[in-house]
């Protein structure tokens, strides 16, 4: 299964819950945080809620 690497890019201050909450869940909390997760739909749209707090590679 294809990986995925999410870096944060940019803070959760000033921002709304859900938003705050998606990136609790993906396992980042600070900018520059990153984490490998599986590419998977779920965490498509998790990413698809944040993405302009994030930036995403592949990792093989």
């Amino acid at each position: 299964m294809e990986k995925i690497k999410v870096t944060q890019t940019k803070s959760v201050i000033k921002r709304m819950e859900k938003q705050k909450r998606t990136i609790e869940a993906l396992g980042l909390g600070r900018p520059n945080n990153f984490n490998i997760l599986p590419d998977n739909p779920q965490i498509r749209g998790m990413i698809n809620v944040v993405s302009h707090l994030v930036k995403t590679e592949k990792v093989s």
